[in-house]
């Protein structure tokens, strides 16, 4: 058995769903698993009408859904009821959040449901009408969640229980992103949690490949969206989570987890280019005489400078100053310190200012924003001496602001002003890859 899974890129349309039923068609011999995503744009649209309506903009909250609604009736299978019936229940949650007037997590979760409740249910149906025996799972039936709205964590023992008894047809398709308590709420694993939701599913059917089919090669030596790349063929999964962490967009970092745990190949392809090979990621990648595999970065950084001379040496200064982060849940990227400073990366501001006064209590801090993070990533990086210097020749004419080696055996990381990124990325491509 193999996982397949499609981005909303590829099932956003009639014509897009007819490519991956013949990309499905061509391994039916291996018993797949589909997972798809929202259709498009979808999950993006009903958030914001889910916004507009807790705002008290219910009129353009209804218009925006009947938008919506037409489009999905449109691009459908024949599936007029069923999307009727979806939408209905939409619309009476929409005009529940205009009279409540708030947007809860849990409210939000039961909203961006729908995207991949209805493609999954409209992709099982073009599968039939194709010719194929589809079955559709309900994927809130199989993967068990807590509960913890908008990225919930999965029960792994529980899900893997559910799995177990999926239907035996020839092909089954069911939504990524979503799951549910033991309770039966509806629950989201975060943006991007289709990609999760394959691996699970795979993990848990003992799957032999996880396929995560999207509209790219597969993965590039740099970030497309600043620089054409070469497709890497091969890489390890943990060159893989390093990039996923630091920005490569076609994975998404927790993927990796579940198939590292039970050693299955991930597998990147394009849905519009199905003959290209894309990338496998494996527990071990061939040997190479290359000393990056990919180079991932990260934009909307802000950097953090934390100063306390009142604090030298002092036993519990970086304590004091994580479990402030903890408290208000803000991950740290990067960390760089002395005997009285530190300096620390972070990509979500929205608790900052109240960050920021608490460790004022006790040190200096100065915010810098518009920065991002270079990632340089291979496994031979630990190998092959001399790296570190072609790295800063390659960024001779770039102020770098922050750089960390050694707290990951895979990676060099550089923080430096937004405005450099793309001549960052431009010079250290030029010197690993030509």
């Amino acid at each position: 058995m193999i996982v397949m899974k499609f981005g909303g890129s590829s099932v956003e349309s009639r014509e897009a769903i007819g490519r991956v039923a013949e990309i499905v068609r061509a391994r039916i011999d291996r018993r797949p698993v589909v997972v798809v995503s929202a259709m498009g744009k979808t999950t993006n649209k009903l958030l914001a009408i889910a916004t507009a309506a807790a705002s008290g903009k219910r009129e353009e909250a209804i218009r925006a859904l009947n938008e919506l609604r037409a489009f999905h009736l449109r691009e459908s299978a024949g599936l007029d009821t069923e999307v009727e019936a979806h939408f209905h229940e939409l619309e009476e949650l929409v005009k529940g959040l205009a009279v409540m007037g708030e947007l809860t997590p849990r409210a939000t979760d039961a909203i961006s449901s729908y995207g991949e409740r209805i493609s999954s249910m409209i992709v099982a149906a073009f599968f039939r009408q194709a010719g194929m025996a589809a079955a559709h799972v309900d994927a809130r039936s199989v993967i068990v969640t807590d509960g913890r709205h908008m990225q919930a964590a999965p029960l792994f023992t529980q899900t893997y229980a559910k799995l177990s008894s999926m239907p035996a047809a020839p092909v089954v398709v069911m939504g990524g992103f979503i799951g549910a308590t033991e309770e039966g709420v509806t629950t989201t694993l975060g943006r991007g949690g289709s990609d999760y939701t394959a691996a699970i599913v795979g993990a848990g059917i003992g799957a032999e490949e996880i396929q995560i089919w999207t509209d790219v090669d597969g993965m590039l030596t740099a970030d497309p969206r600043i620089l054409p790349g070469y497709r890497v063929e091969t890489c390890s999964f943990a060159e893989a989570a390093e990039l996923a962490y630091f920005g490569a967009k076609v994975l998404h970092p927790a993927t990796v987890l579940p198939a590292i745990e039970k050693n299955i190949p991930v597998r990147i392809l394009n849905s519009r280019r199905p003959e290209v090979e894309g990338t496998l990621i494996v527990a071990e990648a061939p040997a190479s005489s290359a000393p990056i595999r990919s180079i991932a970065c990260k934009t909307n950084i802000t950097l953090v400078n934390i100063v306390s001379t009142r604090m030298l040496m002092a036993h519990g200064f970086l304590r004091r100053i994580f479990e402030i982060f903890d408290r208000f849940e803000t991950p740290v990227d990067m960390l760089a310190t002395s005997e009285v400073s530190v300096s620390l990366t972070i990509d979500n501001t929205r608790a900052l200012a109240a960050i920021r006064a608490e460790i004022e209590e006790f040190a200096e801090v100065s915010i810098e924003e518009s920065h991002a993070i270079v990632c340089l990533v291979g496994e031979n990086i630990r190998k092959l001496p001399g790296t570190a210097a072609r790295v800063f020749t390659a960024l001779k004419e770039i102020n770098v602001r922050m750089v960390s080696q050694g707290a990951s055996l895979l990676n060099i990381s550089l923080v430096v002003a937004a405005s450099d990124l793309g001549g960052a990325v431009e010079s250290l491509h030029r010197e690993f890859f030509g």
